[in-house]
């Protein structure tokens, strides 16, 4: 995004237990992986088609406590003014076309999104992130809440987002890596489909596959396989995965090059195999994902650890056309999918949300 320089908002990334600000620098962190496990406290957001972008910031705070509570109004946009990059119908074939795919063996599972976009006034830097973090705070608190604002600059792109992802990416802690994949959703009381349970399972051995690239051998488990989660209007099926990094990448200057190679974007919103499923998705999606669906967290290489979000539930800005925010949404299309119950799934996924960043005070 195009923000002025200098800018009345200062660069701050918040998550949960942790709050850093004063960008030091920025690096594309595809071509210097190695500075990522050097020095500093490195905030991450990748997009899914492939850009990661890395800010040191200098100053770091943490604490068990949730952030402060903000009283100044969300102004968000009418809830009527959100429109989908694909319509009702051209989700139903693209889902129908998915199957056939599959049908002919190119690919056994591929996640099928769209993007819900709104107009709102130019607002340099951008809009509230804050108060909109804690309308989600209050109405849809989530493990992997975060928001992040850093206003670009003639030096440094920037980035606006705010999320309420409930899904693991990747945690490391020294030597140890996890994920924790989520396939298969359902509403509160109802129940998981036969296909939620084999789709799960099918990306649950992705990631195995993915960490296997850089685990010591016979370090790869499953601690967890087919739990179920309940989230504000939601439940999930999540499976955790795990790993002991091998010598030759537990922080050593090729560790982030080889984990960002093996496992992004992540497969719980790519599809089976990977590759296909990507070409698959540039076929049938009209627009980017961007942070969608990409990588949003934390990394502290002084002390060995990172946390990083799957993008989802996640809200996005730019000022490009006078300022738009989006959001996106999606199902993974198997060949067991009803192409109106994907849609539904969407819908689903959404609607919670949507009304939360439509109005100030939307309630649960």
């Amino acid at each position: 995004m195009t923000v002025p320089d200098p800018s009345p908002q200062p660069a701050q990334a918040v998550f949960r237990g942790v709050r850093a600000h004063t960008v030091v620098e920025h690096i594309d962190a595809l071509t210097q992986p190695h500075r990522l496990a050097e020095h500093g406290f490195w905030v991450v957001v990748g997009q899914f088609e492939g850009r990661v972008d890395a800010w040191r910031l200098e100053h770091v705070e943490r604490s068990s406590t949730d952030d402060a509570v903000v009283t100044r109004p969300w102004n968000g946009p009418p809830a009527s003014a959100w429109r989908s990059s694909l319509t009702r119908e051209a989700y139903l074939n693209g889902v129908e076309a998915i199957r056939r795919d599959i049908r002919d063996g190119e690919v056994y599972q591929v996640n099928l999104c769209r993007v819900l976009e709104a107009p709102l006034a130019a607002d340099h830097p951008g809009p509230d992130a804050e108060a909109l973090a804690a309308v989600l705070a209050r109405a849809n608190p989530a493990p992997h809440a975060s928001r992040i604002v850093i206003p670009s600059t003639s030096q440094m792109p920037g980035t606006w987002v705010v999320s309420a992802s409930p899904e693991l990416y990747l945690r490391v802690r020294g030597d140890l890596v996890e994920s924790a994949p989520i396939k298969g959703t359902v509403a509160p009381g109802e129940q998981m489909l036969e296909k939620d349970r084999a789709e799960n399972v099918m990306i649950t051995d992705l990631i195995r596959n993915d960490l296997s690239h850089v685990a010591r051998p016979g370090s790869v488990q499953v601690p967890e396989l087919l739990g179920l989660h309940e989230h504000p209007g939601l439940v999930h099926l999540q499976s955790t995965v795990s790993a002991q990094l091998a010598p030759e990448f537990a922080w050593t200057g090729s560790m982030w090059a080889h984990l960002l190679a093996g496992t992004f974007p992540p497969g719980s919103v790519s599809g089976a195999p990977k590759e296909a499923a990507l070409r698959i998705i540039a076929r049938e999606e009209t627009v980017r994902r961007g942070p969608y669906c990409g990588a949003i967290g934390w990394i502290d290489a002084d002390r060995h650890c990172a946390e990083l979000a799957v993008g989802i539930r996640t809200f996005w800005w730019d000022d490009a056309d006078g300022g738009t925010v989006r959001f996106g949404t999606g199902a993974g299309i198997t060949w067991g999918s009803d192409p109106q119950g994907e849609w539904e799934e969407t819908q689903l996924k959404a609607s919670r949300l949507i009304a939360l960043a439509s109005t100030e005070t939307m309630a649960p």
